[in-house]
């Protein structure tokens, strides 16, 4: 059977670029289609790029700019709402150079990859929302909403936790988890807090979480995650206004220890807050010529700090599995295969500390109590070093487990 060519790649975010720039690398060609009518500056807050994240990028040749506008933070003080310590932990481990997992604003994350695949030849076309996909017998067929198609030997939904391409593959597909936190958060600058640069606190608050960190050039970079039992509808949270969500969370975070309140109160802009989904378990990632990578397939809670870095693995080892495998269906399988008991592990981690956001009072109590000898317990775990240690070796090729 005659090797993958053509990928149509659909979604323009963190997974989209990225595996344009992978599947180039395989050889093959592709274009991104992008619902949005513009690029992504200013939308989102900030993320983790862990270690392993860090190091897919190398493998991509994209870690440069990526690190250029990204600041080190290697690890994490926990503290109850009174501001008792609790441990810390590690967002990644140390590469070889040094270097360690990165905070970096998704604006900028978006930036440098599209800036970078556009440097490399890779087509990006906005305002393509898909509506429509259908296999041709040796090829896909695509439609979007403002009547044009596309055609290629394969398509990959790049399209995020609400993803277009899933239950096209799969209509019976589940729908999001709503993980029962908003999140918000800003930037504020001559707020003094007690912390190095590139150092994390997050508080467990009595309300609500709080997480912040101190950029090199003293602006602290702050978020929130409030509980909220009932899902939102979409859209709903997002249209409320910053004048209107900052005197709600200066009333959640009032009698807290840290800095939230100054913080928010110094915060120019608040982000527009929104509801967290994940997608813990997509029984189907695949169907024929078609395949979900990324969020669209595996959405993790913000929480791990693994979301971009598990989609820029994803975009390799997808990449290296078209490459070496001539069959789609094959190369997707194998994929599968490779990925899946990785990502659902974290999933399953994350979580956990997710819910622990959103705890009561009596579970409050426990979890403080409990987690100071947790985390001392888990430092340099086993699963710590599967997590942040992954690497995708390019040069080796993928064979059918």
């Amino acid at each position: 059977m005659t090797p993958t060519r053509t990928a149509l790649i659909i979604g323009g975010g963190i997974a989209g670029p990225a595996a344009a720039m992978a599947l180039q690398m395989a050889g093959i060609d592709s274009v991104v289609y992008e619902a949005h009518a513009a690029t992504a500056e200013g939308i989102g807050v900030f993320l983790t790029l862990a270690s392993n994240g860090v190091d897919a990028l190398r493998v991509l040749g994209a870690d440069r700019p990526a690190l250029a506008a990204a600041f080190p933070t290697p690890g994490i003080t926990l503290r109850s709402g009174t501001g008792k310590r609790l441990g810390e932990s590690l967002t990644g481990q140390s590469l070889p150079d040094g270097t360690t997992s990165q905070t970096i604003k998704r604006s900028d994350l978006y930036r440098v990859l599209h800036e970078e695949a556009a440097r490399r030849g890779v087509p990006v076309e906005h305002g393509k929302r898909l509506v429509k996909a259908e296999e041709t017998g040796d090829g896909v067929r695509a439609v979007f909403a403002d009547g044009s198609e596309a055609v290629g030997d394969i398509m990959i939904g790049c399209d995020g936790v609400h993803s277009s391409v899933r239950p096209i593959i799969d209509p019976a597909a589940p729908t999001p988890a709503y993980a029962g936190v908003l999140t918000t958060g800003g930037y504020a600058r001559g707020v003094p807090v007690d912390t190095e640069p590139g150092s994390y606190e997050m508080i467990f608050g009595k309300r609500a979480f709080f997480g912040y960190a101190m950029a090199p050039d003293d602006e602290v970079w702050w978020f929130a995650n409030i509980p909220r039992r009932d899902e939102p509808a979409r859209g709903e949270v997002e249209a409320i206004s910053d004048g209107e969500w900052r005197p709600q969370l200066l009333q959640l975070y009032a009698g807290d220890a840290g800095p939230a309140i100054p913080l928010i109160e110094a915060t120019p802009t608040i982000m527009a807050m929104s509801p967290i989904h994940t997608m813990p378990r997509l029984t189907t990632w695949h169907n024929g010529r078609m395949i979900v990578i990324g969020d669209a397939a595996h959405a993790p809670s913000p929480t791990s700090g693994q979301g971009a870095s598990l989609s820029i693995e994803d975009a390799l080892v997808l990449a290296k599995c078209l490459r070496d495998l001539p069959r789609p269906q094959a190369a997707f399988a194998q994929f599968e295969v490779e990925r899946r008991p990785r990502v659902e592990r974290i999933i399953k981690w994350a979580a956990r500390i997710n819910n622990s956001k959103a705890a009561g009072p009596v579970a409050s109590a426990f979890r403080d109590a409990m987690l100071p000898v947790i985390m001392k317990m888990t430092a340099g775990s086993k699963a710590n070093k599967q997590t942040f240690d992954y690497h995708i070796d390019w040069d080796t090729p993928s064979r059918v487990s």
